[in-house]
């Protein structure tokens, strides 16, 4: 027996006004926001970011880059400690992102507005330790009204043996090599990124895990990741965030043809689960286990530097995602994705569609 699902974005009929929309930074020793990075290169946001939190092409190569600007390390904000290997900042760049909407709704022949402030609160800090090592984390202190916690929180080793191999480990989204979640100007999420299958916990957002990124130089990159996947949730009482023995592993290979980009992922995982089944009988303890699996194709078109289109197609079957011992049920679930991002008084202005 199978089942069908499909997500798409964006749906239904939701009118979305951004009321504000705001990164800060906050220094220790003054009251006003400056955002970090921006701040020690005394370079504006629009450098790496239209609009915020959206990133520019440079953006993508300087956080691809472990924070750094190859050459341009201001000598001014790191203490000269006496060793050739720590890279002490003279602060913490710290910074706070606030978000707030007004929502207008239609359902069921009603006119609904809501007042979403704060939608998201969130507390960031990310720099370098090293050179070619960094780290990046940040604590969501209020997310739809609750406490949501860590969620990206990993070290960044850039370069590694003099090559374009990038090594990510800690916590981080799967999904990030293809559209990143976190820097989406629009209100509705990606939900075929989100979307868990019956009893299964493996989605494409956050996991712990490692990420190996590479660029060949010819406009290929490839990214492989290693995952726990199961989420992140807390630990077992023994003290394990994995709670089976298998891995993850996902695929995503992509080329720049000029404007366009074109990829292509894959994810294959295993969950495995104890149940206790004929308890009317006494019960038994048996293993149950679904194998799941994401195929998908991506695009972006840059049509100059007012219009960007964004183009995503996905597709998971599970075997067994309701995780019964006898009569498993597959299913199939499939997502499409298609953004345009219209810069109305091109990318350095402050109005976008």
């Amino acid at each position: 027996m199978n089942e069908r699902r499909e997500f798409w974005h964006p749906r239904g009929l939701l009118w979305i006004v951004a009321f504000a929309f705001l990164t800060m930074s906050v220094l220790p020793e003054s009251g006003f926001g400056i955002p970090a990075f921006a701040r020690k290169y005394r370079l504006s946001c629009t450098t790496c970011h239209a609009p915020v939190p959206r990133l520019k092409a440079y953006g993508e190569d300087f956080a691809g880059n472990a924070f750094q600007l190859e050459g341009k390390e201001p000598a001014r904000f790191f203490r000269d400690t006496g060793d050739p290997i720590l890279t002490l900042q003279r602060e913490l760049p710290i910074a706070v992102r606030f978000d707030s909407y007004v929502r207008f709704q239609t359902k069921e022949g009603m006119r609904k507005s809501d007042l979403q402030t704060p939608y998201g609160l969130k507390f960031l800090s990310g720099g370098q330790i090293a050179k070619d090592i960094s780290y990046y984390f940040y604590f969501y202190l209020s997310e739809h009204g609750e406490i949501a916690g860590i969620e990206d929180a990993y070290v960044h080793f850039n370069n590694l043996f003099g090559t374009d191999l990038d090594l990510m480990i800690g916590q981080f989204q799967v999904s990030d090599p293809l559209f990143k979640r976190e820097l989406r100007l629009t209100y509705e999420d990606y939900q075929i990124y989100k979307v868990r299958v019956g009893d299964v916990l493996t989605n494409l957002t956050y996991d712990r895990g490692i990420m190996l990124t590479y660029s060949a130089g010819t406009g290929t990159d490839v990214v492989l990741e290693v995952v726990n996947g199961n989420g992140k949730g807390e630990a077992s009482p023994e003290q394990n965030f994995d709670l089976d023995n298998f891995k993850n592993v996902a695929l995503r290979v992509s080329h720049s043809f000029g404007p366009v980009r074109v990829g292509g992922f894959g994810y294959l995982g295993k969950e495995k689960h104890r149940k206790l089944v004929q308890a009317d009988q006494g019960g038994q303890w048996v293993n149950v286990t679904d194998n799941l699996r994401y195929l998908g194709a991506d695009a972006t078109l840059d049509a100059g530097k007012s219009l960007q289109l964004n183009l995503q197609f996905l597709q998971r079957h599970d075997d067994n995602p309701y995780l019964v011992h006898t009569g498993a049920m597959a299913v199939d679930t499939k997502g499409f994705i298609a953004e345009l991002i219209w810069a109305l008084q091109g990318e350095m202005g402050r109005s976008f569609l």
